[in-house]
């Protein structure tokens, strides 16, 4: 009799053990869920800035642009002044690219939290099983 009991409670524990496993899961499923899409939104507000940025300072080049190729063109030919403007302009262009690349390469998309709570919750469920 007191086996059959103890078999039971058994039975009962293991049945308890389940349905915590299964909440934790999905527990754990809810934070990663969240983590990523609050480092997805950072990733995309830095892409909004890179191109906003870029189309600002793009406008803004044109105007002094023309202004510097027509001062220039006073000392050098038109399509000289035109090309050496030109070459600075793609070198500050490029620059901001890469600037911008650069910070999107630092963002690290790996839900932390989620992977280290899940470290934890296998240690837990490796004691709970001895």
């Amino acid at each position: 009799m007191d086996k059959l009991r103890e078999e039971r409670s058994l039975g009962e524990l293991f049945g308890d053990l389940s349905r915590e496993t299964s909440a934790l899961v999905r527990h754990e499923v809810e934070l990663a869920r969240t983590e990523i899409g609050q480092k997805a939104s950072q990733v995309g507000k830095d892409v909004g800035s890179l191109a906003v940025g870029g189309a600002i300072a793009y406008a803004g080049f044109l105007a002094i642009l023309a202004a510097v190729i027509i001062a220039l063109s006073a000392a050098i030919p038109w399509w000289l002044s035109a090309l050496l403007v030109g070459l600075v302009v793609a070198g500050i262009g490029y620059f901001l690219v890469q600037k911008g690349l650069t910070a999107l390469k630092r963002q690290d998309m790996a839900p932390k939290q989620t992977l280290e709570t899940v470290k934890e919750d296998k240690e837990w469920a490796k004691e709970q099983m001895r």
